[in-house]
C-alpha cells in the first residue's frame, strides 16, 4: 500500500470502476487520420502495411504491424520549453497508439551554439515527460516498449557529405564563393530572380573545392555548397539554398573531425531517412520548407533504383513524409530559446530551471507533474490552426492533478501568535499536547465515497496525527481588530473553526508599543473536537461558523523558507506594448517568505528525490542522466507547494507551484 505521506500519481485506495456507460470514442485528430490513410494505402491496403509496409520479423511483438516511426529532433542549444513538451507528447503518443517507435535525435549541426549541458537536460526532460526513447529495457514498466533509440545528426555527417558530392556530380549543387551578405543582397524579389556568378561552375571544380572545404583549406565564410534549384522560385527557400558552410569550430560530439557543417534543411530529411522515420512531424513554420525536404531526397534518388538493385546500381533511400501542425502558443509566455537565454544571461531569472521559466526543468522544479503536462497537451489537441492558448488551462491541469494526488499539510506564512486561555495544562504547568486526526487528502475520500469504496478516514493510509496545544500560529491576515462587514475570520468576540481541531473565540489581544497586535487570546470549545459543533442539548441545530482557519502548533512548528512564485510576465503578449518583452516582466513574480511556520510532519515526510539513469545511445555510448524533483503538498488554504533542491537539514525550502484558485482570472474581471 502506498505511503499516504508521499505524493503519488495513483490514489492511495482502490476505487471501483464506474457503472456509467462507456464514453463515446474520441474523434481522431488530423495526424491520426493521415496515418490511417497511409496504412490503408498501397497495393495490399492495410494488410500490407500501407505506404511503408509492415515491421519485419526481427521486431518481435511488433512484427507484421504497419510501420509508424516518429521522432523528436531538438537542437541542443538551450533547454526544452513547454512548446517542445507538446511535440514530445505528440510524437511519442502517436508511436504508442500505433505500436510503432519513437526516436530522440539531436540535430547537432551548429557547434557554435551547442553544449553537452543542453544535451543532458533534453534527455532528462524527454524521459521525465514520458517520451521513453530507450531500447535498453530499463524504461520502467513497458514505457521503453516504443523506444526507437537515441541518435545524433552528427553521426550521419559522413553519409550526408557523400550525398553532397553526389548532388554535385548530378549537376544539382555547386560551390559558391559569395559571402552571406552577398547572397542576401542577390536573393532578388518576387519579380526579380536571385543571382550567383558561380552557378555555372563546372562539376569538376565544385567537387575539388568541396573536398578542399572538407579538409580545412578554406577559411570561415569564404565558400558554401549550394543546391542548384530555381533562382526564380516564388518560394525563396528554393532559390539555391546553402547546403554546407565552413565553420572551424570544435563540435561537442565529434570534436574537430569536421570543419564544414550541413545546414538544417539539407540535414533534416536525411536524418529522418537514415533512421527510417515514416512521419516527420514538425510545426507550421516548416511548411514552406517541405518542398526543399522533398527535393533533396528526390535528388539523391534521381537515377537510383529500388531494391533489389542490379549490381553496380545505387538503391533509392527512404523518403519520409513531413507533416506540419500548429505550434503551442501560450499567453503570458515566451518560448523563443534566444529570449529565454537572454533572461538567463541577464540574470532576470536564476537559471534555466528557475521555477518561473516555461522550461520543462523550471516547471518540474516548481512542482508541475509530468502527468499534468501530458493531460494539458491532450486537452488542447493538435490542429493546423494557429491559436493562443490561455496559460490558465495549463495551470488548471496542474491543479486538477494535485487536487487528486497531493497530500495535505499546513503552513503559516506570516505568523500571528494565538494563546488559548482555557486550554488544559499538565501537572508541571505546561500546555497539554493533543494529537488530532488529519485527513491526508479529502478529495480521495470523496472519490472513494462516490464510488462505493470503504471510507478512507478509517484507513491509516489517508489519516495521520497532528499536534495541537495551547499556543498556535495563524496567518496574520486571518485576524482583524476592527473588521469590516463580511469579514468572517477571527476578530474580537467572533468564533471560527480551526481546521481538523476546535472552534475558537477571540477574547482579548496584546499589542506592542507601536500598537501592533502581537498576540490573540482565545477560548476553545472542547465539544467541537474535529471541527464540528454537536447539536444543542434539546436537539437544537448545531451552531455554525463562517470561517475555517489553518494553523500550526507553536511548540511543534518548524521554520522554513517559502518562495511564492507567480507568472513571469504581467502581460498576455510579452513585448507587444513596448516592443521589448523585458518591459513586461512581472515585478511580483517572486516573494520570498523566510520565517514561515510549517507543519512538523514535513520535516520527515517531504523529500527531494534524485534519480540516476544510464542512457545508451545508438552507438553504445553511455550518458549518465540525473533527474531531481521534489514532493508536492497542498498547504491548506494556500495552494500547492514543492520542496526545492536548495533545502538542507534544518533549512527546508518550498516553492509555490500554484494557488488553489486562479487569481489572474479574478484580476482580469476587474479590468
Amino acid at each position: 500500500m502506498p505511503d499516504a505521506s508521499r505524493p503519488v500519481s495513483d490514489p492511495a485506495i482502490h476505487i471501483p470502476a464506474s457503472n456509467d456507460a462507456p464514453a463515446a470514442p474520441v474523434p481522431k485528430n488530423f495526424l491520426e487520420q493521415i496515418i490511417d490513410d497511409h496504412i490503408a494505402s498501397g497495393p495490399n491496403g492495410g494488410a500490407g502495411g500501407g505506404r511503408w509496409g509492415n515491421w519485419p520479423a526481427s521486431e518481435g511483438w511488433r512484427a507484421g504491424k504497419p510501420r509508424v516511426h516518429t521522432r523528436f529532433p531538438p537542437e541542443p542549444n538551450g533547454y526544452m520549453h513547454v512548446g517542445h513538451a507538446k511535440s514530445v507528447c505528440l510524437n511519442f503518443g502517436l508511436a504508442k497508439k500505433y505500436d510503432g517507435k519513437f526516436n530522440l535525435r539531436f540535430d547537432d549541426t551548429n557547434p557554435a551554439k551547442e553544449e553537452q549541458e543542453y544535451v543532458d537536460s533534453i534527455i532528462r526532460d524527454v524521459l521525465w515527460l514520458g517520451g521513453d526513447f530507450t531500447t535498453d529495457g530499463n524504461g520502467g514498466g513497458d514505457s521503453s516498449r516504443w523506444g526507437g533509440g537515441l541518435y545524433y545528426a552528427s553521426d550521419y555527417f559522413g553519409k550526408m557529405y557523400e550525398w553532397g558530392e553526389e548532388l554535385i556530380t548530378k549537376g544539382r549543387a555547386y560551390v559558391c564563393e559569395l559571402s552571406a551578405d552577398e547572397v542576401s543582397k542577390r536573393r532578388g524579389t518576387p519579380s526579380i530572380p536571385a543571382t550567383s556568378p558561380f552557378r555555372n561552375r563546372s562539376i569538376e571544380e565544385s567537387l575539388r573545392l568541396f573536398r578542399e572545404m572538407k579538409v580545412g583549406k578554406h577559411a570561415n565564410g569564404t565558400m558554401t555548397l549550394r543546391a542548384k534549384i530555381d533562382l526564380t522560385s516564388p518560394n525563396f527557400n528554393l532559390r539555391d539554398p546553402v547546403m554546407y558552410r565552413i565553420l572551424h569550430e570544435s563540435h561537442q560530439h565529434t570534436g574537430k573531425a569536421w570543419c564544414i557543417y550541413p545546414m538544417y534543411d539539407w540535414a533534416h530529411g536525411f536524418e529522418d531517412s537514415i533512421e527510417g522515420i515514416t512521419h516527420s512531424i514538425c510545426t507550421l513554420e516548416f511548411e514552406i520548407h517541405r518542398p526543399l525536404y522533398d527535393w533533396f531526397i528526390d535528388s539523391v534518388n534521381l537515377a537510383r533504383v529500388a531494391r533489389p538493385a542490379p549490381e553496380g546500381r545505387a538503391t533509392t533511400i527512404h523518403h519520409p513524409q513531413q507533416i506540419e501542425f500548429a505550434r503551442l502558443n501560450l499567453t503570458y509566455t515566451i518560448t523563443s530559446k534566444r529570449k529565454l537565454l537572454d533572461l538567463v544571461e541577464q540574470k532576470k531569472v536564476t537559471g534555466w530551471d528557475d521555477p518561473r521559466m516555461p522550461t520543462v526543468s523550471g516547471m518540474r522544479r516548481r512542482g508541475y507533474a509530468s502527468e499534468a503536462i501530458r493531460a494539458f497537451c491532450d486537452d488542447i489537441g493538435v490542429t493546423r490552426q494557429e491559436s493562443v492558448i490561455d496559460f490558465a488551462r495549463l495551470e488548471n491541469a496542474v491543479r486538477e492533478h494535485w487536487n487528486k494526488h497531493a497530500p495535505r499539510a499546513m503552513c503559516v506564512l506570516r505568523p500571528l501568535k494565538v494563546v488559548i486561555d482555557n486550554w488544559p495544562k499538565d501537572a508541571s504547568g505546561k500546555p497539554v499536547v493533543e494529537y488530532l486526526n488529519f485527513v491526508m487528502n479529502p478529495e480521495t475520500a470523496e472519490r472513494a465515497k462516490d464510488a462505493g469504496a470503504p471510507a478512507p478516514e478509517d484507513r491509516a493510509s489517508n489519516t495521520r496525527k497532528i499536534p495541537f496545544s495551547g499556543e498556535l500560529f495563524i496567518e496574520r491576515d486571518d485576524f482583524m481588530e476592527n473588521p469590516p462587514k463580511k469579514f468572517f475570520r477571527l476578530s474580537p468576540g467572533n468564533e471560527v473553526r480551526l481546521r481538523w481541531a476546535y472552534f475558537l473565540k477571540c477574547v482579548s489581544i496584546d499589542k506592542d508599543t507601536m500598537g501592533n497586535v502581537t498576540c490573540v487570546h482565545c477560548t476553545y470549545d472542547p465539544a467541537t473536537k474535529g471541527g464540528d459543533a454537536p447539536p444543542g442539548p434539546n436537539g437544537e441545530p448545531a451552531r455554525k461558523v463562517k470561517a475555517t482557519l489553518h494553523w500550526v502548533s507553536a511548540a511543534h512548528a518548524i521554520d522554513g523558507e517559502v518562495r511564492l512564485f507567480d507568472r513571469l510576465f504581467k502581460e498576455e503578449e510579452p513585448g507587444k506594448r513596448t516592443g521589448n518583452y523585458v518591459d513586461d516582466l512581472n515585478p511580483t513574480s517572486l516573494d520570498v517568505v523566510r520565517d514561515a511556520k510549517l507543519d512538523p510532519f514535513l520535516i520527515e515526510a517531504a523529500k527531494h528525490h534524485t534519480h540516476i539513469r544510464d542512457i545508451i545511445d545508438g552507438h553504445g555510448r553511455t550518458h549518465k542522466i540525473v533527474t531531481t524533483f521534489g514532493d508536492v503538498y497542498q498547504f491548506e488554504r494556500l495552494g500547492y507547494f514543492a520542496i526545492d533542491p536548495d533545502s538542507k537539514p534544518g533549512a527546508i525550502v518550498f516553492n509555490r507551484t500554484l494557488t488553489l484558485k486562479d487569481s489572474w482570472a479574478k484580476d482580469a474581471t476587474k479590468q
